[in-house]
């Protein structure tokens, strides 16, 4: 009971760090990890033990199931480059330099677990970047960077990490030998996700509950995980593949499901990260505790580390910008600029503390695993240099730089991707038979609101007040009909349904920014939801 309650308080103490990051206006990511700073100088606490087996069963599906409802196959086609280059290439790069720092200054520590050390604190936490990001104005160019960057470099470190997690418990090195069981399990991983993706499609079509399908998106995830690690395939891969494939089979008549589904993965996103934060400061208070004054030999080698990450990071993203010359046509002045802020923004996060709490405690042979307290320090360390100072310093970077944006890019092309659906709306409303049943005025009050509809797509609040409550729409059309009530819905569920079925299609334009698509895509469900109310 002891544990419970001190689990239900590190909840507690994740939604109050949010609510006073609100007030604040500071990133909620970076009140927490001084929260479980303070934590570990609090005389009383509990001790508090869960088994590192538990944790990344626990704590992966979610946070890569939430990380990948965010992209889609599209995503990953047209952003390809960077995902290669970041999401992938920079995080490889990063756990080669730390491993090797790492190895090089702890002594004892052994290659395996050393590249075990240099996953953990090598990818970037996209929901620490966005939170900080997002209240700057960040120019739209670098924040598609960091949000590309985001999707898929969590699983590139993880995928790392157990591997290197499991030669370190069976005492060997790994070695060219690997490679073939680590294809096959990225195949089977795959294969795992796409069946996964039809059963989900086919329980969500046999369910009609909404909270029940919202059920189904949360069971996915951990069951995917869970057939993958019993196959000995790729967990990691197995979720990603499975989110990717649940967003492909989503249909336009799921808009309900799809507004309430985000909300929830949002609140398990958020109480995961807080509880992660909270177990890292009860495991650090526990190093202290153990090692004594023996931790401050421990501070040199973590802030070498600390610069080895961020100068690798710099370097492979100036590298990664070259790459893309046309942005800049020699303006090297600018791409500095643009290198600087990508490389402060490198904030770790959720994955980097999922990974340091999940380290075993010993090897198969019963011996301690090697230089765990360290290891677990130095990514402490790594959380503490990448995600609170720049959480706290990045808008005053930003003026300095005179690198912020005021959104007008984006503006504009929401503004016309919001046009575009409009039109198809109209045009689906005209050629629909049921317009015909319609009676005059009722045809005029819909037309009426279809040609206001692109000024709705573009609004990037909820629909209605915060509490999700039906949109502040004028009397005349919020007026009720006695009769033709029915058809006045299915008329407009046709018209909205064309309107998606439009920004679906543009989103594969080679040239549209796929955020700015699921951001009209978000108002066109929040629309279809409260639909019914505004007739």
């Amino acid at each position: 009971m002891e544990q419970l309650a001190l689990i239900m308080g590190l909840l507690f103490a994740t939604v109050l760090a949010v609510g006073l990051g609100d007030r604040l206006k500071l990133p909620y990511p970076v009140l927490m990890l001084l929260m479980a700073m303070v934590m570990t100088a609090i005389p009383g606490f509990p001790e508090f033990a869960i088994d590192p087996e538990l944790i990344l069963p626990v704590f992966l599906p979610p946070l890569l199931f939430a990380t990948a409802q965010r992209s889609s196959w599209q995503v990953f086609q047209l952003r390809w480059r960077t995902l290669l280059w970041l999401a992938v290439g920079l995080v490889v790069v990063t756990t080669a330099a730390v491993a090797g720092t790492a190895w090089l200054l702890i002594p004892g520590i052994g290659l395996p677990a050393a590249i075990a050390l240099g996953a953990m604190v090598a990818p970037p936490d996209p929901v620490a970047v966005e939170s900080v990001a997002g209240k700057v104005h960040m120019p739209r160019k670098l924040m598609n960077i960091l949000q590309s960057e985001g999707l898929f470099n969590d699983a590139a470190a993880i995928v790392i990490f157990q591997a290197a997690v499991a030669a370190t418990l069976a005492g060997r090195n790994l070695d060219a030998s690997l490679i073939p069981k680590f294809l096959l399990g990225i195949v089977l991983a795959v294969l795992i996700g796409v069946g996964m993706g039809y059963v989900a499609k086919f329980v969500t079509w046999l369910v009609t509950a909404g909270v029940a399908r919202t059920a189904v998106s949360l069971v996915v995830p951990f069951a995917s995980y869970i057939l993958a690690e019993e196959v000995h395939a790729s967990g990691v891969i197995a979720v990603v593949v499975v989110a990717l494939e649940m967003k492909r089979h989503a249909r336009p008549e799921d808009a309900a499901e799809r507004v309430s589904q985000a909300n929830f993965w949002d609140v398990v996103e958020l109480l995961a990260t807080g509880l992660a934060f909270g177990l890292v400061g009860l495991d650090i208070r526990q190093v202290i505790h153990s090692e004594g004054a023996a931790i401050f030999d421990m501070v040199p080698s973590a802030i070498a580390v600390c610069v080895v990450a961020i100068a690798v990071r710099f370097l492979w993203t100036w590298f990664y910008l070259t790459t893309r010359g046309k942005l800049y046509q020699g303006d090297w002045r600018s791409k500095l600029k643009d290198v600087i802020i990508l490389s402060y923004s490198g904030m770790r996060g959720l994955a980097t503390l999922a990974l340091a709490l999940a380290l075993p405690l010993t090897l198969d042979d019963g011996s301690a695993f090697p230089a765990r307290d360290h290891i677990l320090v130095i990514a402490c360390t790594v959380l503490l240099v990448t995600l609170v100072l720049p959480g706290l310093t990045l808008p005053a970077l930003m003026k300095i730089l005179k690198a912020q944006d005021d959104g007008s890019e984006e503006k504009e092309a929401a503004h016309m991707l919001a046009r575009r659906a409009q039109k198809a709306a109209l045009l689906a409303l005209k050629e629909s038979e049921l317009v015909s049943q319609l009676s005059p005025e009722q045809q005029n009050k819909m037309a009426k609101r279809l040609k206001s509809l692109h000024l709705e797509l573009q609004g990037s609040g909820p629909v209605g007040g915060a509490d999700g409550s039906a949109p502040a729409i004028p009397d005349e059309v919020r007026e009720r009909y006695a009769k033709g009530r029915e058809l006045m819905i299915a008329a407009q569920t046709i018209a909205l349904d064309a309107a998606r079925q439009e920004v679906l299609v543009a989103r594969k334009e080679l040239g549209m920014d796929p955020e700015v698509a699921d951001h009209v895509l978000r108002q066109l469900d929040l629309r279809t939801m409260v639909m019914p109310s505004t007739n």
